[in-house]
């Protein structure tokens, strides 16, 4: 998960400066806000699982994050640039809202039993 999470927050910085710097004029104006919020939930759900690493039994948030952001900003990603790939992948469009869910459901398994915070604290 280590290399995963390195790889998705790499991912979201080039992502995100390509849209800043390559997509800036070429799309829309609602296009890019929709591409810039997918960058920014990247982004924030890389970091999301970087703080995860250390945690104990924090597999399913983490995989829940990972799929977040495969659908959610991965969706947006595509739906925002089929028309420059000369494809129509409007079939997308009902990926997103599952990847909103799964970052809801990363974030609520955080108050599960299935992840225990601050297990190393010295609680005598």
């Amino acid at each position: 998960m280590k290399k995963m999470t390195a790889l998705l927050g790499a991912s979201s910085v080039i992502i995100g400066a390509l849209g800043a710097h390559a997509l800036d004029g070429v799309l829309t104006e609602s296009a890019l806000a929709s591409y810039k919020t997918a960058s920014n939930y990247h982004l924030m759900h890389s970091i999301a699982l970087l703080a995860t690493l250390g945690l104990h039994n924090a597999r399913r948030t983490q995989w829940l994050f990972t799929l977040g952001i495969v659908f959610f900003s991965g969706s947006i990603y595509l739906l925002t640039l089929d028309e420059l790939m000369g494809v129509s992948l409007s079939f997308l469009g009902p990926i997103t809202p599952i990847g909103g869910l799964f970052f809801i459901a990363g974030w609520l398994s955080l108050l599960s039993n299935q992840v225990s915070i601050g297990t190393n604290v010295d609680k005598s």
